[in-house]
């Protein structure tokens, strides 16, 4: 069974071809503001009935894969989130590319993206029976204590400020609130316009303030940036890591790898989640914490890790369970169903040899990342030497491009704008952009798993410390925001 599971992928030119294009597909489509890998998978879907089960599983997970992956590419090089979970990547990825590493920047962020995607996968094969019967112990209660502790990664954010970081964190949580509420579906602060019903959407929000925002400050100090010399990328060898550093890096990419794995498996919360609390923990576990959001390598790798770990872990409640993960995984197993294989605790035994040719299909997929992106790296650091009045006007229509595409709707396009005028702003008071994407991202979750665990429990709060993974959340989110405000303290007095 094992044996006919793997040959069925690496026997087979056809299947190994369509793995390698649709992990080609999904880099460009993660590389581009507003496309994401759940657009990738979405539109390749009807391609993939006409094929066989193996074929068209392995295009759609070279695709997810590919587009999870592609997202630190805009994020490196242009401070852009390619997708909502690489966010994180943006708060040291971009200082290293503005210091002349973006060679290097993007090579860590290669590696670790494999090294992430790989033990996860292992995991995925060894553990997903146990792995599934843990997350069904999750309910509501645990939902809203795991995305308050998501929420505390503002804290350590805000930089020499708190009091402006929180205040941005507030404004993001806010904007969140717009549109239909979670739950009971009443619309609110839509000022009148039916537009606003749905809210806002994640990608104009992260597009305006970090794209828009940085074109608006160029062509305001066009005279001052055109005289600023030209940052040029040093050549690296093979990713840019030492062993060294790489050695250095370990107790963060494992600590990375099983915060993906275990938001993965939740199902709804997504890698936008999980590459924040990483990044969270490991600057909260550093010895230099203060280093983080200037350049530092292992905020990246925390970043990349682990929103790649969360490809294997949204995998293991949608093939055991029956419950996807993620939106790309809910693709996923829309494929499967109606090549009529049943996602569930049969599945094994059913279609055994399937699944092992599934767990094949996605490490061909993470290798053929490995080496497409490194092969592609000069190509993507001569992006760089581009003059910025030529490279930013192609940036905001593909910006625009991208917002329209994501609900086809001009409003969204306007929102980029408005948004871009707001990101603006806060540059201007020193105010950190980071906590307001994050409250936006989160505050709605948070509302919906809150309002629902109230709701299940007649609008008592008794369960959030009656429940144990409820309580060792709520003492963590305590943790992640006491400890920063101590180490400032004594960085005071020091």
């Amino acid at each position: 069974m094992v044996t006919q599971g793997i040959l069925s992928v690496i026997s087979s030119p056809v299947c190994l071809s369509l793995i390698c294009a649709g992990v080609f597909i999904g880099i460009i489509f993660g590389s581009i503001p507003g496309l994401s890998a759940v657009m990738a998978v979405c539109l390749f879907l009807p391609l993939s009935f006409g094929m066989s089960t193996i074929n068209g599983v392995s295009l759609l997970l070279g695709l997810y894969i590919g587009g999870i992956s592609g997202g630190l590419i805009s994020a490196i090089l242009l401070k852009i989130p390619g997708t909502p979970a690489s966010v994180a990547t943006v708060f040291d990825g971009g200082p290293m590319a503005e210091r002349g590493d973006a060679g290097k920047a993007i090579g860590m962020g290669i590696l670790y993206s494999f090294i992430g995607g790989v033990l996860s996968l292992i995991a995925l094969i060894y553990l997903s029976p146990k792995l599934a019967k843990f997350a069904l112990k999750f309910t509501s209660v645990e939902y809203a204590a795991v995305t308050l502790f998501s929420l505390t990664v503002i804290a350590s954010l805000s930089g020499k400020r708190p009091i402006l970081g929180i205040i941005s964190g507030l404004i993001g949580v806010l904007l969140s609130c717009a549109g239909d509420a979670p739950v009971d579906g009443i619309t609110r602060f839509n000022f009148g316009s039916h537009l606003l019903d749905p809210g806002f959407s994640n990608v104009p929000l992260m597009i305006g303030f970090y794209a828009v925002s940085d074109v608006f400050r160029f062509a305001q100090n066009y005279h001052e940036e055109m005289k600023k010399p030209q940052v040029k990328t040093a050549r690296i060898k093979g990713y840019g890591v030492t062993i060294k550093e790489f050695i250095k890096s370990v107790p963060v990419m494992i600590q990375s790898t099983l915060i993906g794995l275990g938001i993965g498996i939740l199902p709804g919360i997504g890698g936008g989640t999980a590459c924040m609390v990483s990044y969270s923990a490991a600057q909260t576990v550093s010895k230099e914490p203060e280093k983080f959001g200037t350049g530092c390598n292992e905020g990246l790798i925390a970043s990349e890790t682990a929103n790649n770990a969360t490809t294997g872990g949204s995998m293991v409640p949608m093939l055991t369970l029956g419950i996807p993960g993620s939106s790309t995984a809910a693709m996923l197993m829309s494929g499967l169903i109606i090549h009529g294989v049943t996602p569930g605790p049969l599945i094994f035994r059913t279609n055994g040899s399937l699944m092992f040719g599934i767990f094949t299909a996605m490490l061909v997929a993470n290798v053929a990342m490995l080496i497409m992106e490194r092969a592609a790296l000069p190509v993507f650091t001569k992006l760089l030497s581009i003059p910025k009045h030529f490279l930013l006007p192609c940036v905001v229509v593909m910006c625009a491009l991208g917002c329209y595409t994501t609900n086809h709707v001009v409003f969204d396009v306007m929102c980029m704008w408005f948004f871009g005028i707001v990101g603006l702003l806060f540059r201007k008071i020193g105010m950190p952009l980071s906590p307001c994407i994050i409250g936006f991202i989160l505050g709605g979750s948070f509302e919906k798993y809150l309002r629902r665990s109230l709701i299940s429990k007649g609008g008592s709060l008794l369960p959030f410390v009656q429940s144990p993974i409820s309580v060792f959340f709520l003492v963590m989110a305590l943790v992640f925001c006491v400890v920063p405000m101590i180490r400032s303290r004594k960085r005071k007095a020091a």
